[in-house]
C-alpha cells in the first residue's frame, strides 16, 4: 500500500476528501399553512415542526429523480482529517435553500475485495466507486442523523471514491456525513492530483491548531497562532465577519506564515469593529488548500464603562451613541428617529435592507418588523414618501403565523418568535385597520384582534411557566423587542403584562450580571455568548439600567428601551452590583413542565448559577447548565459540560462548548454546586470537561481539583476523575479533560475573602462517586449527596417563576434545614444531606 494520508481500521472515520464549492439554489415548494405543535407551552430545544413545504417538494423530487457521476468540478478544497470526524459542511441559511457538495477520495486496500462501512447522515448521499453507483441513501431528515450500512467495492490498485452529499436547509442546517468503517482491515485514502501527502497533511495540522492569540483582543494585531511551527511557506486568506444578523463590514486579508513561524499578524484590532467576530480562513500550501473557521472576541476596553446621569438622561445618550455607531439594523433607524438625528443615506440603506428581508420572508426578519412598525407608528411622517409607500406593500403581504400559507423557512415556534409575530401582527393591524392583509385574506382590524387574543395566549404561558429560554443572553433581547413594543404602544391591559414580564427580565438579568456582564445558567446559548460575554446584545442593558457595564454595536432590542418610558423595578441596581459585604442566593423556576430550577449564589466577586432540573441522561441542545463568572475581568469565566460534538469551533446544537452532549444531574446549595455524568455505553465523546479562561483566571491545579482565582474572587473545580489540560490546539490552556463514561464534579464558590482559608478548605474537601450513582462532597459546607435518579427531592412548589431572593451579610450562611449560624463562616452542617 502506497504512503496514504490515512490509513483506516475497523470503527476509523474516512476524513480524506477533495472537495467542490457549495452548489445553492432556491427551493421553496408550494406555499402550505403549517401548525403549531407547542401551542403556547413551550419546550427547552423544541425542533419537531413538521414537514414544511420545503422537505415535501425535497421528497417529491427525489422519489423520481437519477443524479448523474460528475467528475468536472473543480477541488475548491481539501477536507483532512484533523478536529472534526464528519465531513461536515453546516450553515445557517435565511430561506429554503437545497444544497449539495462533491467529495472525492481514494481507497486502497491489500487485495480487490468489498469493504463495509456504517454510513451517518443529514441529507441524502449517493456514492460512486469507479464510476459507478455503490450506494444511494436519501432520507433527507430535517437535522436527523439517520444511519445506513454501505459496501464499496475497492480494488487494491485504488478505487476512486466519489460522493455527492446534500441537504435542504431550512434555517440552521446540520449538515454532514460519516462513513465508519466496519470491516477491520487495513484501508488507505489518499488524493491524487494534489501536493505530497506530508505536506497536505502538515497542512491540515495547521488547520486543527490554528486559534487566534487570546480570546479578547483589544489593541494590536489579531494574530494567528499555531503549535507546530510552518515546514513551507503557508499563504491564509481571511475573511472577518460579525456573529450578528448584521453581516456587513466584512473584513479581508492575506498573509503569508514563513518557514519555522508559529504565529503570524492577521490585521490591526482597529480595522475590525467590536464584537465577537468570526474568522474564515483558506490555508493554501502549493496546490492544497483547507478551510477552517475561528472566533475571536474584539472588546475595546476590559473595564466597565460608567453612564452619567439618572435613566432619561442615560437613555438619551445611549440613543444618541446607537444613532452613531449600531449596526445597519433597523433598531439603528429607530435610535436616528427618537433620537432627532437627520436622516442621512444610511437610514434609506437601513430600511431598504429592512423592507427586501421582511419581503423575501427570512427566518428572523420578525425581530426587525416590529422595530420597523414602531417607526412608522411614531416617526412615519418623517419617512421618506417612496420608503413609507414601499413599507406599507411588504407589511401587508406579509405572513404572520402559521395558519396563513407560505413556502418560507421562518421559525414560528420558540417563544421569542411567537411573540414577535404575535406584536408585529398586532402592530400591522392596527396601522392598516381597513387594508387586506394578503396572506390571511384578514382585514387590518381582524389582524390586530387576532394578534391581541394570541398575546393573551402567549402571557397566560409565561406567566405561570416562566420563559424556556431562560436567563438566555440570545434571547432575552428578542423577548424585549416584542415586550417593549407592546409596553409602550399596545392597550392598557397588554402594556401592563408587557410591563410585569419585563420587570420579571431586568430581575433575572440584575441577578444573574456581575460587574456588568450578564451570565448564569442559560436556557439556549451559543458559543459567543459563553466566550464573549460584554459583547452580547443583553449586555449594553444592563449599562443603560444601572448606569455601569459596557456598550456594543448591537441595536436588536436596546434603541427600544431608550426611546421608551419603561423603566425597570426600583432597587435592582443592589443585585446588579452588591456590595462588598453583601452574598446574595436566589432561588426560582422557568419554563414549561419546571425546565429549569435556577439557584445562583453572588457575591460582588463572582457568582455560581446552576440549573438543577437539567433533564440527567438526555440530550442538552444549548442548555447552559452550570456557570462560574469573576468580577475581576469581563472574559473570567468556567463552565463544565459534556461535548456535543468534535470540533472545538463546531457550530452544531450542541456545539462543543455550548450545550451538553449528554445533561447531567444537577444541584446547588448557596455556593456549592454538583454535576453527576452519566455518559452511557457508547458516547460519541466519552469526556467531560471544563473551561477555564486561563488568561485571566489564575489556576492552581492539583489531583482531581482546580483552585481558581480573579482578584478577590476564589472558587474551585473538583473532580472524581483526574484532570487533564488540553496543551495543542484551538483550546489550548483552557480546557481540562476528565476522561470516563461516568464522573462527577463540584464547583466551590468562596464565601468570604481569606485566600488561605479557602485553599486549606478544598485541600481538605473530598469528592466522591458512592457506586456510580450517587455523588458525595465532603467539605467546610457539610456533606452533601447527589443521587443520579432522585436529583435534588426538594419541594418544587415552593418556588414559581418570579425569582426568591435572599440577601445576607458575607460570612453568614444558612444551614441546609433553615436556620442559621452567623460570626466566622462556618454553618452547623454536620450531618449528610440530599441536594
Amino acid at each position: 500500500m502506497t504512503e496514504a494520508l490515512q490509513t483506516l481500521r475497523r470503527g476509523d472515520s474516512l476524513a480524506t476528501w477533495q472537495v467542490s464549492a457549495v452548489i445553492a439554489r432556491d427551493f421553496a415548494g408550494e406555499p402550505a399553512p403549517a401548525h403549531d405543535p407547542q401551542h403556547y407551552h413551550y419546550v427547552n430545544g423544541f425542533v419537531d415542526v413538521g414537514d414544511l413545504p420545503c422537505r415535501v417538494a425535497t421528497w417529491r423530487e427525489v422519489a423520481t429523480r437519477e443524479r448523474v457521476l460528475e467528475r468536472d468540478w473543480a477541488v475548491e478544497a481539501l477536507y483532512l482529517p484533523g478536529p472534526n470526524r464528519r465531513v461536515a459542511f453546516s450553515q445557517f441559511c435565511h430561506t429554503p435553500m437545497r444544497l449539495e457538495r462533491w467529495c472525492r477520495t481514494w481507497l486502497t486496500t491489500q487485495a480487490d475485495r468489498f469493504v463495509s462501512f456504517r454510513l451517518f447522515t443529514r441529507g441524502g448521499i449517493h456514492i460512486w466507486v469507479d464510476g459507478q453507483l455503490a450506494a444511494r441513501f436519501e432520507p433527507f431528515t430535517r437535522n436527523s442523523t439517520e444511519s445506513s450500512v454501505v459496501h464499496l467495492p475497492l480494488r487494491a490498485a485504488g478505487s476512486e471514491v466519489v460522493v455527492l452529499t446534500e441537504d435542504m436547509a431550512e434555517r440552521d442546517t446540520d449538515w454532514f456525513f460519516e462513513l465508519v468503517q466496519i470491516d477491520d482491515v487495513a484501508v488507505g485514502a489518499n488524493l491524487q492530483g494534489t501536493t505530497a501527502p506530508t505536506r497536505s497533511a502538515r497542512l491540515a495540522q495547521l488547520a486543527e491548531e490554528v486559534r487566534c492569540a487570546g480570546e479578547v483582543v483589544s489593541t494590536g494585531p489579531i494574530r494567528l497562532v499555531f503549535d507546530t511551527p510552518a515546514a513551507e511557506p503557508v499563504s491564509i486568506a481571511a475573511r472577518i465577519g460579525s456573529t450578528s444578523h448584521d453581516r456587513s463590514g466584512l473584513i479581508e486579508a492575506s498573509v503569508t506564515l514563513a518557514p519555522g513561524q508559529t504565529g503570524v499578524d492577521l490585521c490591526d484590532t482597529r480595522a475590525v469593529p467590536q464584537g465577537y467576530v468570526q474568522i474564515a480562513l483558506v490555508l493554501r500550501s502549493g496546490t492544497a488548500s483547507v478551510e477552517r473557521t475561528i472566533g475571536c472576541a474584539v472588546l475595546r476596553s476590559v473595564s466597565p464603562m460608567r453612564l452619567e446621569g439618572d435613566l432619561p438622561e442615560r437613555k438619551a445618550l445611549v440613543l444618541d451613541y446607537l444613532a452613531r455607531n449600531g449596526e445597519l439594523r433597523m433598531g439603528t433607524a429607530l435610535a436616528m428617529l427618537a433620537a432627532g438625528h437627520a436622516l442621512d443615506e444610511r437610514f434609506r440603506t437601513i430600511v431598504e435592507r429592512t423592507l427586501d428581508i421582511i419581503e423575501a420572508r427570512h427566518d428572523c426578519c420578525d425581530f426587525v418588523l416590529v422595530p420597523l412598525l414602531w417607526a412608522i407608528e411614531r416617526y412615519g411622517s418623517a419617512f421618506p414618501a417612496d420608503l413609507l409607500e414601499r413599507a406599507q406593500v411588504v407589511i401587508l403581504g406579509f405572513r404572520y403565523w402559521v395558519d396563513e400559507p407560505g413556502n418560507d423557512v421562518m421559525w414560528f415556534w420558540s417563544e421569542n418568535h411567537a411573540l414577535c409575530f404575535h406584536v408585529s401582527q398586532l402592530l400591522a393591524g392596527g396601522l392598516y385597520p381597513e387594508a387586506v392583509f394578503s396572506a390571511s385574506g384578514r382585514t387590518g382590524a381582524e389582524q390586530r384582534t387576532l394578534g391581541a387574543q394570541r398575546l393573551g395566549l402567549w402571557f397566560d404561558a409565561i406567566e405561570e411557566d416562566g420563559l424556556a429560554e431562560w436567563n438566555s443572553a440570545a434571547y432575552y433581547p428578542v423577548d424585549l423587542v416584542g415586550l417593549l413594543a407592546l409596553a409602550e404602544l399596545a392597550a392598557p391591559e397588554l402594556a401592563a403584562r408587557a410591563v410585569a414580564a419585563c420587570d420579571r427580565i431586568f430581575t433575572i438579568v440584575a441577578l444573574h450580571s456581575t460587574a456588568g456582564v450578564p451570565a448564569g445558567s442559560m436556557g439556549r446559548a451559543y458559543d459567543k455568548e459563553l466566550r464573549a460575554g460584554p459583547l452580547t446584545e443583553l449586555a449594553p442593558f444592563v449599562a443603560l439600567a444601572w448606569g455601569r457595564g459596557w456598550l456594543n454595536r448591537g441595536v436588536a432590542a436596546l434603541p427600544e428601551f431608550a426611546a421608551s418610558g419603561y423603566a425597570p423595578p426600583e432597587g435592582l441596581d443592589r443585585l446588579a452590583w452588591p456590595a462588598a459585604d453583601v452574598a446574595i442566593t436566589a432561588q426560582f423556576r422557568q419554563g414549561f413542565g419546571e425546565a429549569a430550577r435556577l439557584h445562583l449564589f453572588k457575591t460582588a466577586d463572582l457568582q455560581l448559577s446552576t440549573n438543577a432540573a437539567a433533564k440527567a441522561g438526555s440530550y442538552g441542545h444549548q442548555q447552559h447548565v452550570v456557570d462560574l463568572l469573576f468580577a475581576q475581568h469581563p472574559f473570567a469565566r468556567a463552565w463544565i459540560n459534556h461535548p456535543g460534538e468534535d470540533d472545538p469551533w463546531g457550530s452544531q446544537r450542541p456545539s462543543y462548548w455550548a450545550g451538553n452532549g449528554v445533561l447531567p444531574r444537577a444541584a446547588q446549595r448557596d455556593n456549592v454546586a454538583m454535576l453527576l455524568y452519566d455518559l452511557g455505553p457508547q458516547p460519541r465523546l466519552p469526556f467531560t470537561h471544563a473551561y477555564v479562561a486561563a488568561e485571566v483566571i489564575t489556576v492552581e491545579a492539583g489531583l482531581g481539583r482546580l483552585v481558581l482565582q480573579a482578584g478577590d474572587g476564589l472558587a474551585a473545580l473538583l473532580c472524581t476523575a483526574e484532570l487533564a489540560m488540553v496543551t495543542r490546539g484551538p483550546a489550548t490552556g483552557r480546557e481540562w479533560r476528565a476522561d470516563g463514561t461516568k464522573a462527577g464534579w463540584a464547583v466551590v464558590a468562596c464565601p468570604h475573602r481569606d485566600a488561605a482559608r479557602f485553599r486549606a478548605e478544598i485541600a481538605a474537601a473530598r469528592l466522591e462517586l458512592i457506586g456510580d450513582r450517587t455523588l458525595r462532597y465532603s467539605g467546610a459546607e457539610g456533606v452533601l449527596e447527589l443521587d443520579w435518579e432522585t436529583g435534588q427531592g426538594w419541594d418544587s412548589g415552593q418556588y414559581g417563576p418570579e425569582p426568591r431572593t435572599v440577601e445576607t451579610v458575607r460570612g453568614f450562611q444558612a444551614t441546609m434545614d433553615g436556620t442559621s449560624a452567623a460570626g466566622n463562616g462556618t454553618t452547623s452542617r454536620d450531618r449528610t444531606e440530599d441536594l
